[in-house]
């Protein structure tokens, strides 16, 4: 380490690596694709007995969202209907995509995937998925001899 008066420096190789991987990261983050942001965005609110997970749907018909569950994998699937124009009408501007979007989430427990449910308002979906009985925390008492 080398000091200079009060101001002192040190090289850690495994920073400046990590630094360097969230640079090459950063960078390339958006090429290939159209947007490096993950849509739909979700929140994920975990309690003892379950996962709670919102999503930020807006147009998009619920009977386009397709919803499975693996052991402790969520896939969320679905299309956002393209806006037909009326006759005579053309775009000033358009920001909202359209088309097919898909997420896995991986969940912090496994789930009993016959009792998810899902409902959907004012483009908000909302899955609460209980957690498996067998994935579940037991107390176990300690007997005395």
């Amino acid at each position: 380490m080398a000091r200079i008066g009060r101001i002192s420096w040190s090289w850690d190789p495994i920073q400046e690596m990590e630094r360097l991987e969230r640079d090459w990261s950063d960078f390339f983050s958006g090429f290939g694709r159209q947007s490096a942001v993950k849509y739909p965005p979700v929140n994920i609110f975990t309690g003892e007995d379950n996962v709670i997970i919102t999503s930020e749907i807006p147009g998009v018909d619920p009977e386009d969202v397709d919803l499975t569950v693996t052991g402790d994998v969520l896939t969320l699937k679905g299309t956002r209907r393209r806006q037909e124009l009326g006759e005579g009408q053309s775009w000033h501007r358009r920001e909202r995509g359209y088309g097919d979007f898909y997420r896995t989430i991986q969940l912090p427990y496994n789930v009993e995937s016959s009792k998810v449910e899902a409902s959907y308002s004012k483009g908000i979906l909302k899955i609460t998925l209980p957690r498996a009985e067998a994935d579940k925390a037991r107390k176990i008492s300690v007997k005395t001899a």
